[in-house]
């Protein structure tokens, strides 16, 4: 007997710890499998997310103001240096109040040709028309003067009136002027005109004019001022002193320690190619984690569903690039978490906010990091909410209720940055909360509007649809019982056992309820052929008498199930029950009938055509479908425990026949598979109290 070494019991458990770690890693269904041009685009769009992150460290200088300084830093000689920061601060308060405006020629040639319109309506008051309604109220005596007025004394006045209006235009209208001072002005510019006729022109004038300016801001001129008005209240310098300290190392650097070093040349502008490949390569990785996390815990993810989690990832981060300080990060990560969530899974979507949480490019101040964690907070809070919510009306809620608590929470962050501060009255940056609020509740409402559009273009399988498709006045649903009632009611009597199942075991009871109603929808092309839907007792599988044609037939309803998902736009996920609820199981009685005939028959010809389950949704409902059958046609006098036995056979054969084998289900969970379909059976056949059937018909008084 060999003698083991002291190490030997130490690696020995340390190799069954790596084991049991191992499977609980390992994915506990088969993976959908992806094709190579789906792995290569989502590989590029990695790559995109990992280029867009990694951006700033290729064009952005070595240092900038707010992050640890990476050296102690002295003014090599003295000098006089542009205080930059307070030059643009003065400029953006400048720049509000020094708007230049210039007259616009398109306003005034519409203000002419308006004038023409209201003359031209004045022209009929001098004939027989003079009754006529005026483009303006008119006094009798001022009717009298215009019916008077011969034709070329009009069009004097008329002329008078334009080049009053011309001259009042050059000097710039305001919409916001009185209209008794546009009238005053009016009346000086017609001094010539005599009366009434004065009156009348100024008044027309004053109507035309009222509420309309003709001009606009030019940006050349209003550049000029501003450096005019910079040029006589001096530019902001910093005078340094040689040997005067510029920045200590590790302290933050601010901006006007930054424009020193700037201008002694100590700000490095060439590419970081290292700093570069390093926060690439993060982001890169990050993205990686993110997507092998979601198929992790959803196995049936299909590239475009990775692509839209990368698509939401690269857009948070161009916008976080753009924005850059002024980025609301409730705005960028709530959203997209809330989609995720409801679509893929809760796990899809703490997964995405991870990685967009870490993946902030840009460095921020204190206040702006603890507000990215009150909003990874809140994120984390909205997707386990949003997996749990069952309908759109809940959702609804949820987006009225995440942006209280988001404000409640900012807010609570803001006082506790106030009473840091000092006491010295400046809010942090971002303190416009209630503005973040409103912004965060619009963002959610119209995720909840595209949802039916995503849904449908990237396959998302939420709560709501799969409610919404599991109503059964669905015109798939529909036709299924009116045309073939017996598959109806068998597949109405699946739904309760394979509910129960999925219930015990902990698995998607709304997934499998919604995937059992369409499971069998193949019957449709020839409900006759199945014995559930044959009334009368003639069976046309004995008239046909051929075992393989028969099998054709059977495989043909999960072909025809498949055709009819297509058509009616079933999400992948419930199409995946209609040939996995069959797997590649064996069409029992046909193969004996053909080996009765032809001992020499291939089996392969009388089995499904699969695949097997994938999932152990499918699986359950394999199972359910298998057991429902032999449990309806029990006698009335079986025990539980025969039930159970009937029950366990069924479920051993399907193991025995690796029908399983992909499916994730555990031994363990085998078993409580068989109690929870026996529990139905035994709800089922439950016995009801005889009541007396009286003798004759009627009613006693």
């Amino acid at each position: 007997m060999t003698r083991q070494g002291p190490g030997h019991r130490p690696r020995r458990v340390a190799r069954r710890l790596w084991r049991q770690l191992l499977r609980i890693e390992r994915p506990r269904q088969a993976l959908t499998p992806w094709r190579r041009r789906d792995g290569v685009a989502v590989v590029l769009v990695c790559l995109l997310v990992a280029l867009l992150s990694s951006w700033p460290w290729l064009i952005e200088p070595s240092l900038r103001p707010g992050v640890p300084a990476p050296f102690t830093a002295r003014a090599p000689k003295s000098a006089t240096v542009v205080d930059s920061d307070a030059l643009e601060q003065r400029r953006s308060q400048l720049g509000p109040r020094s708007h230049v405006q210039v007259v616009d020629p398109r306003i005034n040639k519409e203000l002419e040709e308006r004038l023409e319109r209201q003359l031209m309506a004045i022209t009929p008051l001098t004939g027989t028309q003079a009754n006529r309604v005026a483009p303006l109220a008119l006094k009798p005596i001022e009717r009298q003067w215009l019916s008077d007025l011969p034709r070329a004394e009009l069009s004097q006045w008329q002329q008078q009136l334009s080049q009053a209006q011309r001259r009042m235009l050059q000097q710039g209208i305001v919409g916001s002027v009185a209209r008794q001072q546009l009238e005053q002005a009016a009346l000086l510019q017609l001094e010539s005109t005599p009366e009434p006729g004065r009156r009348i022109g100024a008044r027309l004038l004053a109507g035309n004019l009222q509420g309309r300016s003709n001009l606009r801001i030019d940006a050349a001129l209003t550049q000029r001022l501003i450096e005019d008005l910079l040029t006589q209240q001096g530019i902001p310098t910093i005078n340094v002193r040689q040997g005067e300290l510029i920045t200590r190392q590790g302290e933050s650097i601010s901006p006007q320690a930054y424009a020193v070093l700037d201008y002694f040349g100590l700000v490095n502008r060439r590419p970081l190619v290292g700093a570069w490949l390093l926060h690439g390569s993060e982001a890169l990785a990050a993205c990686g984690v993110m997507v092998l996390l979601i198929r992790r815990y959803r196995a049936s993810l299909e590239p475009r569903q990775a692509l839209l989690a990368l698509g939401l990832l690269l857009l948070v981060q161009g916008f976080k690039l753009w924005l850059g300080g002024a980025a609301s990060p409730l705005a960028l990560l709530v959203p997209p978490t809330l989609l995720l969530a409801q679509g893929l899974g809760t796990a899809a979507g703490l997964a995405w906010l991870a990685a967009a949480s870490l993946l902030w490019p840009l460095p921020l101040e204190g206040f702006n990091d603890q507000r990215v964690l009150v909003a990874a907070g809140v994120a984390a809070l909205t997707a386990v909410l949003a997996g749990r919510q069952r309908n759109r009306a809940q959702l609804l809620q949820l987006t009225l209720l995440v942006p209280v608590v988001a404000l409640a929470a900012e807010w609570l962050l803001l006082q506790f940055a106030v009473a840091r501060s000092e006491g010295n009255g400046l809010l942090p940056i971002g303190a416009d909360l209630p503005g973040e609020a409103l912004l965060l509740g619009g963002l959610l409402l119209a995720v909840l509007l595209l949802s039916p559009l995503l849904e449908s273009s990237f396959d998302l399988l939420t709560r709501s649809r799969l409610l919404e498709l599991a109503d059964l006045e669905r015109p798939l649903l529909r036709r299924l019982s009116c045309e073939a009632p017996g598959t109806f009611e068998h597949t109405l009597m699946i739904c309760g056992l394979a509910e129960e199942g999925a219930r015990t075991i902990q698995a998607d009871v709304d997934l499998i309820r919604t995937g059992a109603l369409y499971h069998d929808v193949g019957k449709l092309h020839g409900p006759q052929w199945f014995i559930e839907n044959q009334e009368d007792g003639s069976n046309p599988h004995d008239n046909l008498d051929d075992p393989q044609l028969s099998a054709g037939i059977l495989q043909a309803h999960v072909d025809e199930g498949l055709r009819l998902a297509r058509r009616y736009r079933l999400p992948r996920p419930l199409a995946d029950f209609i040939p996995e609820h069959q797997g590649t199981l064996k069409m029992g009685y046909f193969l004996h009938e053909a080996r009765r005939r032809d001992p020499e028959v291939n089996e392969r010809a009388f089995r499904y055509r699969g695949p097997n389950p994938r999932s152990r949704e499918t699986a359950v409902l394999m199972l359910a479908d298998g057991c429902e059958a032999a449990l309806r046609s029990l006698p009335p006098d079986t025990s539980e425990q025969q039930a159970r036995a009937m029950v366990h056979r069924i479920v051993d054969a399907r193991w025995q026949d690796g029908q399983l084998a992909d499916s994730g289900l555990s031994p363990a969970e085998l078993e409580l598979l068989v109690s929870a379909f026996v529990r139905v059976w035994r709800r089922m056949r439950h016995r009801r109290i005889p009541y007396p059937i009286p003798a004759r018909k009627g009613y006693s008084a």
